[in-house]
This record gives structure tokens, C-alpha cells and sequence, in this order.
């Protein structure tokens, strides 16, 4: 965490050139590298740290006081550390013993790729959208649907490890907000993927059932990933807010009333929407970071989490993102602070909170709907495809 506090500065110093470049930059991904910030939950097996869970929290949390799109990228780039442990060992020799700092992108858009199975594996086809620091990765996650021989009825669901030399880079990232995350489209056409680098998500539910369990048998590897994988994307979302609310107390310190002169910071009205918003992140903060530690409780015990406390967890990533959305609104409303051409931060921040959201929404189906569909019993159409959590 300490690393982590010590660069927030450079990387809010340098957010406006990472928005414009549309990408991680690359002097932010070696003052990662250089800080080992991707690598808090790589296995201890290859050098990682392997911390508790929370970190995936707390560190993406600090990092977007500073640029929020950077530790959208950290989120996800680390986690895939943490669900490359899961793989078959070899696969991860594969990767780790050519370059521990290994990035790997993903896409796990279920239902953007197909995957028929063939000897040894699978061939892949299809398009992904939203492969956050693709440009900055050697390998990519593309989730695939396996159909059966009537190329109707889905029989399989794999997490699929493709070198970056088989797949195509679409340049289609041109958004408002978290444009530095560089979330392009992937493409693939007829990619043999072996079946070490095929990952079965069916096996992931929670628990040691599947292969990296032959390496790595600590409690951060018991957790269900589709269940946990919300964890690592709603940090960018708090941290965020937590920047903007930082930035709006330094400037409403110094600003006077245009038309009486009186100090904005003792306008009864501003006092309200700054404890709001402070209410609304220590909410969505403690929301995170209690579910986290739960997950890793449940894996201590040897446990798995049945699906409600499963849908209870991945809402409270929902719903937290949702807070911290809130409140840089309650500070946009608050009034203007800087009145110029430029964005200011806290004008930045407000612009991620909306792309933010989106990204969320669309990563596999979406955190919302799926949780409100099992909970009321509803049919279940975006997701009809997608395996159990």
C-alpha cells in the first residue's frame, strides 16, 4: 500500500496524457513493473506476493485517487495473475518461466467467442469486446462458448490462454471516460488452443478441482473466479471518488462566494453534499472490502459459498460502484471549482464514473441483471449460455 500511495501523484501528474494516448502508457506500466503492483497475486511458486484477496481491493483503490483508468488496468492485469494459478502448471511455467512479469489481457464475453473441440484441444473463433491494456500484453482470456457437433447446444465453457501473436487487435476505443484503459476488441479466426491452456470454469466454482491445484493449494486459489471476478474492476470505481472527493476539499478550501466573498467552505449546502459523499465512499469502500474478506474466510475454512452468498457478494461490487458513482455527483453538484478549458481532475473523475458503470454492466452479461434474475426467479435470456458461479 505504501508503494501505492507513494505514485499517485506521477499518475495523476500524467492521466491527462494517459486519456490521450487511449492506452496504459508505457511509463506507467514500468513504474508498475518497477513497484511489483501487477504482481500482488501471482503465486509465491513464481515470485508473486500472493496476498490476501482484499488487496485486489485496497491496491486498484489507491492507484485511481491518482488515474482511475490505470487502476482499472492493474484490477484487471493482476487478477489474471491470480487465474493463470489456476491453469494447468505447465501452462503456467509456459508463461511465467519466459518473463515473471508477464501481463495478460482478457475478454470474457461468454458469448463473443465459439470453440468447437478437436484432438489435444479446441479451435477457437470469434470477436471480444473490452480487452482492457491489450496493447501492454503478451497473452489474452477469451472466454468461449464449446458447442457440440450441431454447432447449437453449448457443452462447455473455457477461459482460453492465447499467445498474442494469434489473435488480431481492433482499434475500437474511442470513449469519454477510461479511454487510458486501451479496451479494444480481440479477434481470433480457426486458433488452435491446447487443452493445458483451456481453463473448464466448471472447475472454478470454489475449491482445489481444478488443474493449478497441483502448484498452488493456498485460499486465494479456493475462491470461485466468476463470483470473485467483480472485485477487481469495482475498485477503480471507489478510488475514483475518493480522488475527486480529495481534489474538490483542496479546491473548496480556497474558493470565496463570486458575488459576497464568503468562503464556499462554510456554506451549510456544501457541508451536506461533502458528508454525503464522504458517507457514500466509506460505504462502497466497507461493501468491497468485507465481501473480499469473506470470500477468503469461506476458502480458509475449506468451504465454498453457495450461489446466494455468491450473487450477495458480486452485488455488493454492484452496488458499491453504484456509490461511488453517486457521490462524485453529490461534488459535481456541489458547484464548479474550475472554471477553464482543461479538465480538471475532479471534472476527469466524474467523466470515468459513466464508463465505469458501462464496462461493468457488459462484462460477462453484466453485475446487475444476473443477481436480480436468480434472486426473483426470472428467466434468465442475456446469460442463457453462461455456466453456474
Amino acid at each position: 500500500m505504501r508503494r501505492a500511495r507513494e505514485i499517485v501523484p506521477l499518475l495523476r501528474e500524467r492521466a491527462e496524457a494517459a486519456e490521450d494516448a487511449r492506452m496504459l502508457i508505457r511509463e506507467n506500466e514500468q513504474l508498475l513493473h518497477e513497484t511489483g503492483l501487477f504482481r500482488f497475486h501471482q503465486p509465491k511458486a513464481f515470485g508473486g506476493m500472493e496476498l490476501p484477496f482484499v488487496a485486489v481491493v485496497d491496491i486498484p483503490a489507491e492507484l485511481a485517487r491518482g488515474c482511475p483508468s490505470t487502476a482499472w488496468n492493474v484490477g484487471n492485469v493482476a487478477c489474471h495473475h491470480w487465474i493463470l494459478g489456476y491453469y494447468d502448471p505447465a501452462t503456467q511455467r509456459e508463461v511465467w518461466d519466459a518473463n515473471p512479469d508477464a501481463l495478460i489481457a482478457s475478454s470474457i464475453a461468454l458469448a463473443a467467442g465459439r470453440g468447437r473441440k478437436c484432438e489435444g484441444g479446441f479451435i477457437v473463433n470469434g470477436r471480444w469486446p473490452f480487452s482492457s491494456a491489450v496493447d501492454n500484453s503478451e497473452w489474452n482470456m477469451l472466454a468461449v462458448t464449446v458447442y457440440g457437433d450441431d454447432g447449437k447446444t453449448a457443452i462447455d465453457w473455457r477461459l482460453c490462454l492465447v499467445p498474442k501473436s494469434d489473435y488480431e487487435i481492433i482499434d475500437t476505443w474511442y470513449a469519454m471516460g477510461m479511454a487510458a484503459t486501451g479496451s479494444k476488441d480481440i479477434a481470433v479466426t480457426e486458433c488452435f488452443v491446447p487443452e493445458r491452456r483451456a481453463l473448464a470454469l466448471a472447475l472454478c466454482r470454489g475449491g482445489l478441482d481444478h488443474p493449478g491445484a497441483a502448484l498452488n493449494t493456498g485460499p486465494l486459489f479456493r475462491l470461485p473466479i466468476v463470483a470473485a471476478s467483480s472485485h477487481p474492476l469495482a475498485p477503480a470505481a471507489l478510488g475514483a471518488a475518493e480522488g475527486a472527493y480529495e481534489l474538490f476539499l483542496g479546491a473548496v478550501g480556497r474558493r470565496l462566494g463570486t458575488y459576497t466573498g464568503a468562503r464556499v467552505a462554510d456554506f451549510q449546502a456544501v457541508q451536506i453534499k461533502v458528508a454525503r459523499a464522504r458517507c457514500l465512499i466509506d460505504s462502497a469502500r466497507d461493501l468491497l472490502r468485507r465481501s473480499a474478506i469473506e470470500l477468503e474466510a469461506i476458502a480458509e475454512r475449506d468451504a465454498v459459498p453457495d450461489l446466494a452468498t455468491k450473487l450477495r457478494f458480486r452485488a455488493h461490487s454492484a452496488f458499491a460502484v453504484s456509490q461511488a458513482r453517486e457521490a462524485v455527483e453529490v461534488l459535481r453538484r456541489a458547484g464548479p471549482l474550475h472554471p477553464r478549458p482543461a479538465p480538471a481532475p475532479p471534472a476527469r473523475c466524474a467523466g470515468h464514473q459513466p464508463a465505469l458503470f458501462l464496462q461493468l454492466r457488459h462484462r460477462r452479461g453484466g453485475l446487475r441483471p444476473a443477481c436480480a434474475r436468480r434472486q426473483l426467479r426470472q428467466p434468465d435470456h442475456v446469460n442463457r449460455h453462461a455456466p453456474s458461479i
